[in-house]
């Protein structure tokens, strides 16, 4: 699929940017499997349980801001390995949750490190691999997160029963041992971070006013803005509530929602590596239009799954369409934006989308407390037609100019 000719430090360097997203996503997707437990434990209501997510996703969007200037300023990545070891260290800190205030202060500083951790990543990838092999090497990334997703899925199932919700938490103190690997066996300063067609804008500090420079710069940051909104808020309100609703609506166990997680993560592991290689060969606007479409409809039909069979399938399809787009964003904005941005473009405009699009998880819960799980799936649906209309916006995804090489 890849043909990298890439020395030993640089393939490490790789690898652990690859890996890395697995392990952020093991940390955020604890809180899906631990919500009902969560509820029940410190007596807290659907809104209140919604605004543990929301705020991790407020503590992504400062840590997005925060590290992605720190990175493109100074070493990226020395930046990586302290945005990691912050994540890590505030998941495990969870275990002594005694009250609701505590927990959301551990997912505020958790947030931090992932939402640095992301955008951070996907520059150094970017300063390795050609731009044209993006796509790919994004798909992958996903996929590493999706990895993280499916081993905190069976973690749950198999563990949070003897060792409580707080005890599930202890394993995020793993990505540790990442850090301490990549201390050992990476040579920061021998990481390639080439920047093609340099011009001299690429030797200017980075701030996040240069993703505002002109008009039409502002309408697409805005637009891509908008577009990872409503990826993140079907991500994290379908992945957040799914399981416990389908925990309540068939009455399944805890082990038997996180199999439904599992096949559903598995479709999206598939849905990026699809959308990756296609993405490479044939452009965003025609692949996005796609996906796009077909997660409205998939969405809005998955509220008609009525047996433990369809969910799975559904569920499949579903994250196929949903997630598979999700490999697409480190491509095409690293691609949009020059090199001295690159590190603050990804964490900014994700982590917009994370704030913005993580207050998903609340209003899917005042849905629920007021109404049922079809109006849940109506709202979901109709977010991926406002993202379509975001996407056409943007003018440089046109194919003419978007196989133009950009200001790298």
């Amino acid at each position: 699929m890849l043909n990298l000719s890439l020395d030993k430090n640089n393939r490490r360097a790789l690898t652990s940017a690859i890996v890395a997203s697995g392990t952020d996503d093991l940390n955020v997707m604890f809180l899906s499997f631990s919500m009902s437990s969560i509820m029940a434990d410190l007596a807290i209501n659907g809104v209140q349980a919604g605004w543990i997510a929301t705020i991790t996703n407020l503590g992504m969007l400062l840590g997005g801001l925060f590290f992605g200037i720190l990175a493109d300023r100074y070493h990226k990545f020395k930046v990586f390995k302290w945005t990691i070891v912050i994540f890590a260290i505030a998941t495990g800190l969870i275990y002594f949750t005694n009250s609701l205030p505590y927990l959301y202060l551990m997912r505020f500083i958790a947030g931090i490190g992932v939402g640095g951790e992301y955008g951070v990543a996907i520059a150094i990838m970017a300063g390795i691999v050609p731009k044209e092999k993006m796509g790919r090497i994004s798909s992958l990334n996903g996929i590493a997160g999706q990895v993280g997703s499916i081993s905190s899925a069976l973690l749950a199932g198999w563990l949070a029963p003897s060792l409580g919700w707080r005890g599930l938490f202890l394993f995020g103190l793993t990505p540790l041992f990442l850090v301490l690997w990549m201390h050992l066996s990476v040579d920061d300063q021998k990481i390639t971070d080439h920047a093609e067609y340099q011009t001299h804008e690429d030797v200017e500090v980075a701030k996040i006013s240069h993703l505002f420079q002109t008009a039409d710069l502002t309408k697409q940051t805005i637009a891509l803005m908008v577009m990872t909104t409503v990826q993140i808020a079907g991500y994290f309100g379908m992945m957040n509530w799914l399981p416990t609703i389908i925990q309540t609506s068939l009455g399944i166990s805890v082990k038997d929602s996180s199999l439904w997680m599992v096949t559903t993560i598995l479709g999206m592991c598939l849905g990026m590596l699809v959308f990756g290689q296609i993405l490479d060969k044939f452009g965003p606007r025609p692949v996005y239009t796609s996906f796009l479409i077909a997660s409205a409809v998939c969405v809005f039909l998955f509220q008609f799954a009525n047996s433990q069979a369809a969910m799975l399938i559904g569920g499949a399809i579903v994250g196929f369409f949903v997630n598979g787009m999700f490999a697409g964003y480190g491509a095409i904005i690293t691609r949009l934006y020059p090199h001295h941005i690159r590190s603050t473009a990804n964490n900014v405009i994700l982590n917009v989308g994370r704030a913005v699009g993580g207050f998903s998880s609340v209003i899917i819960g005042m849905i629920l407390d007021v109404s049922n799980t079809s109006m849940v799936m109506i709202f979901l649906a109709s977010l991926y037609l406002v993202s379509l209309v975001a996407m056409l916006s943007i003018k440089n995804l046109r194919p003419q100019i978007y196989q133009t090489p950009s200001h790298d």
